[in-house]
């Protein structure tokens, strides 16, 4: 059996870094992970092409030489995903689609052409479509209500990548999330109670990626790398050796929940271990926003002193934030840019809230009639909020791009890295020095000269870094990476400000033409 793995596109979101990846000749910050785990769970005799869209198109031969096409996708893919069901269906192909977006909206995959669903944990579904194959059948759906184990997990296929074209490696610690928050899909998709790997298990995957090579670095793509904490200490107390033995080859980052910061012991050995970033889910520093929509571990110490910790210890945070909860007060988004600023988060996640399919959210907007017609939700930060909000959509829309527009002013942002990276603590990990490659090079000549000498940013810019320079020595080639974020944030302010604002335009005419029908 042959199958041709398609990752659809992402359209322009936040984390595409489109500026920052051209100045070191990479296409795609992070592979597709899922589908190469999916080629590692099928039977090892089929032959596997992987096509990541986001680097390059399908060819005719590829379509040609497939029996099957297998597609997954999330929901900012949903566009591309539709169209290349139709695709390969137009070319007689038999096409299985999975992942989280066709778990949770199943029928839009369908109604394209789909042949097979394979939906909720490949572990258990995936042996359910490969025995329909076997039996030649040409359609079902495969579900389950089980949570796999997923130390049976094999290694995913990371010889399908190309790795010049990506700028880090993901792995995957955990699935699952204890919390409850009410518009979080992910407790929906897998479950409050976090499912971890071995350890043996992670080192084996890392072991894979350092004989194929790679170099660089390495995101833990859990929803809550710390959601089961006695199974990650027990992973990074294994992983610290390993790094010391290797020479410290990865550099780390993940997402995590901010109780992060009351677990010393935690953040120390994330240190050891050579993580240098930890994304946080903030969300909003309005504490009733927060009860409101059930994020009660941000409620129960101050965010502020959190991140504190947090930058103290050594970790740089990176932060989602979110406008539009019910009850919300006006001035939600100067509230946000105020937090980010005070307490020095350079890099912030930014949108307005989205009722996600079977979210409690989405039930409980469902319920009340909130929902809007032919919208379900997207975690994009150019889509307007896809339910009725309890204020004018008017008002959190332009608080989200005033706010937006603000925390990526180039000479803001440049202020933050600063406020971050003087309190950040020194890494405790130390890889052999080497010099940097000419890509590096030029890159770092790109931003001096843009940031540095072309535009009005020049003497913030000198200052900033001579500053890290002299009071935190340790830590400036860090910051300097960050500076070079700055070229991808300047550009994607005004994709997000355009987007919203046409939007907003298409909203307010369709009310108006809703009233005068009335």
């Amino acid at each position: 059996m042959r199958a041709l793995l398609i990752y659809p596109i992402f359209p322009p979101t936040f984390w595409s870094y489109d500026k920052i990846l051209e100045l070191v000749n990479r296409k795609v910050l992070l592979p597709p992970l899922g589908l190469i785990t999916v080629a590692s769970i099928l039977p090892q005799e089929w032959e596997f092409k992987l096509v990541d869209r986001n680097i390059r198109p399908v060819t005719e031969e590829e379509w040609a030489w497939a029996d099957v096409v297998i597609i997954s996708a999330m929901i900012v893919q949903k566009d591309d995903l539709i169209n290349q069901i139709k695709e390969a269906k137009q070319k007689g192909k038999l096409v299985a689609v999975g992942g989280p977006y066709p778990t949770s909206v199943p029928h839009e995959a369908e109604q394209a052409g789909a042949d097979f669903l394979i939906l909720d944990e490949g572990e258990i579904t995936l042996p359910m479509f490969v025995e329909a194959i076997k039996k030649g059948e040409k359609s079902g759906t495969f579900r389950t209500t089980e949570k796999p184990d997923v130390t049976s997990t094999p290694v995913p296929r990371f010889d399908l990548l190309d790795f010049d074209a990506y700028d880090s490696m993901s792995v995957q610690f955990s699935r699952g999330c204890p919390f409850q928050c009410e518009f979080c899909d992910i407790i929906v998709l897998y479950g409050r109670k976090p499912r971890t790997k071995t350890p043996e298990q992670l080192l084996k995957e890392l072991d894979y990626l350092y004989e194929l090579g790679w170099r660089r670095s390495v995101f833990m793509v859990d929803d809550n790398f710390i959601g089961n904490k006695r199974n990650v200490k027990l992973l990074l107390k294994a992983l610290k050796v390993w790094q010391q033995e290797k020479q410290y080859p990865f550099r780390f980052n993940t997402e995590a929940s901010v109780d992060l910061a009351d677990d010393e012991e935690l953040m120390e050995l994330m240190v050891d271990c050579y993580f240098d970033a930890v994304f946080l889910g903030i969300e909003t520093p309005d504490e009733d926003s927060l009860q409101l929509t059930k994020k009660f571990q941000n409620t129960r110490s101050s965010l502020a002193d959190a991140v504190d910790k947090i930058i103290r210890i050594g970790l740089r945070p990176m932060a989602g934030f979110i406008i539009g909860f019910d009850g919300e007060k006006k001035g939600a988004g100067d509230r946000i840019v105020r937090f980010a600023e005070q307490v020095g988060i350079p890099t912030t996640t930014f949108a307005m809230l989205q009722a996600l399919p079977n979210t409690a959210l989405w039930h409980r907007l469902k319920k009340e009639g909130r929902l809007r017609e032919g919208k379900d939700g997207n975690i994009n930060q150019t889509t307007l909020m896809n339910f009725v909000p309890t204020r004018p959509v008017e008002d959190i829309a332009k608080e989200y791009v005033d706010a937006f527009w603000r925390l990526y002013d180039p000479h803001a942002y440049l202020d933050r890295i600063y406020h971050c990276f003087l309190k950040l603590g020194a890494p405790k990990a130390h890889p052999p020095a080497k010099l940097p490659s000419l890509v590096d090079l030029k890159a770092l000549a790109i931003v001096v000269w843009r940031q540095g000498i072309k535009r009005d940013t020049r003497w913030k810019f000198w200052h900033h870094l001579f500053s890290i320079i002299k009071h935190n020595p340790a830590v400036w080639e860090h910051y300097l990476t960050l500076c070079a974020h700055n070229e991808h944030f300047m550009e994607y302010r005004e994709i997000v400000k355009a987007q919203i604002e046409t939007q907003l335009q298409e909203y307010l005419s369709q009310e108006e033409k809703s009233l005068i029908a009335c």
